[in-house]
Order: structure tokens, then C-alpha cells, then sequence
């Protein structure tokens, strides 16, 4: 959808009507579930938070201010909710220290899930803004800008993360430069 159908949308979605407001979760929901589905590893819990992000993003409209793609104000408000998740799972997992414990299965993965499991661990063990700058930059092809806009963070913020990001994924799972993409 191009920015000027959006803008259209997104003012006839403001004055209610959610045929419009419809139109534009269509247009937006694959990438925002993607960046999702990315930082949480978990595709149900990716989903619900998008559905809560899109349903605030109705609530919220009126502060869209139009200079970005809506999605990447989509993300910014699903972001918001997975660092607070994320922090409410950490001290659930602090309470309950004796479940988190779950140790390793006697079988060998196979070398195409242990390569994911690999990533996904590495991915978990990045700094938060350094995850979603990559989930959104190299996971959801999001330009850096809009990278910014949906994170709330400056530009040149967003480049370090993800140069220092995809440096440490490739430390991480002992590949070259130009393997991670």
C-alpha cells in the first residue's frame, strides 16, 4: 500500500470507520507479526501481541503523526508490550526457579534445528534494543528509519545496534562476515 492510500485510510479510520482501520491491519499485520514472531521465538505468543498492539494502535490513532509507515508505529507500540512481558516472564522465572530448570533431551537435533536453536539463543542473549533493531532491519527488511520510528530510538542508534548486533551473532555462532542475514 503506498503512503497516500494509507494517509487516506488512516483519516477515515480516525473519524471511525473500521473498514478503513481494517484495511490498514491488513496491509500491516504480516510485517509486524514477522518482527514479532522474531524477538519473542514463539509464534502464539508473537500473535497475541500483535492483536494487542493493533487493538491499542485503534485506540491510540490520534497520535499517529503520519511521518513514518503505520506499521513501523505498530511495532513501536508491539515493542512496548514485549519488554513489558518480557520483564513480567523474568520475574515469573525467578519465582519459579525449580520449572525453568528443563535440561537437554537425550536426542541429538538435527544440524538444521540445532543451527535455529543456536540463533535463537544467541538472538536471546543480545541486549533488547539490539534484538529488535535486527528483527526489524534483517528480519523484517524495515529500512533503518523506520527502524528508528518504530523503536523510539535516533538513527544512528539503530545502525550501531544492528552493526554491533549482527557482529555478535556471528561471534556467537562462530560464522563469517556476510553469513548472518
Amino acid at each position: 500500500m503506498d503512503q497516500q492510500t494509507e494517509a487516506r485510510l488512516v483519516e477515515r479510520a480516525r473519524a471511525g470507520d473500521m473498514r478503513a482501520f481494517g484495511d490498514l491491519v491488513d496491509a500491516s499485520q504480516a510485517p509486524v507479526r514477522a518482527f514479532m514472531r522474531r524477538l519473542c521465538g514463539d509464534a502464539d505468543d508473537a500473535d497475541d501481541l500483535t492483536q494487542e498492539a493493533f487493538a491499542r494502535a485503534w485506540e491510540v490513532l490520534d497520535k499517529f503523526d503520519g511521518r513514518s509507515r503505520l506499521r513501523a508505529f505498530v511495532c513501536g507500540i508491539a515493542y512496548k508490550y514485549w519488554l513489558r512481558r518480557r520483564r513480567s516472564d523474568a520475574r515469573r522465572a525467578a519465582r519459579e526457579q525449580a520449572y525453568a530448570d528443563l535440561g537437554e533431551t537425550d536426542a541429538a537435533p538435527q544440524p538444521d534445528t540445532a543451527r535455529k536453536l543456536a540463533l535463537r539463543r544467541a538472538m536471546d542473549d543480545l541486549p533488547q534494543d539490539q534484538r529488535a533493531a535486527l528483527a526489524l532491519c534483517l528480519g523484517a527488511e524495515f529500512t533503518h528509519a523506520e527502524a528508528a520510528e518504530a523503536l523510539g530510538l535516533p538513527l544512528g542508534t539503530v545502525k550501531s545496534h544492528v552493526n554491533r548486533g549482527r557482529a555478535r551473532l556471528q561471534a556467537a555462532l562462530g560464522v563469517t562476515t556476510g553469513e548472518v542475514q
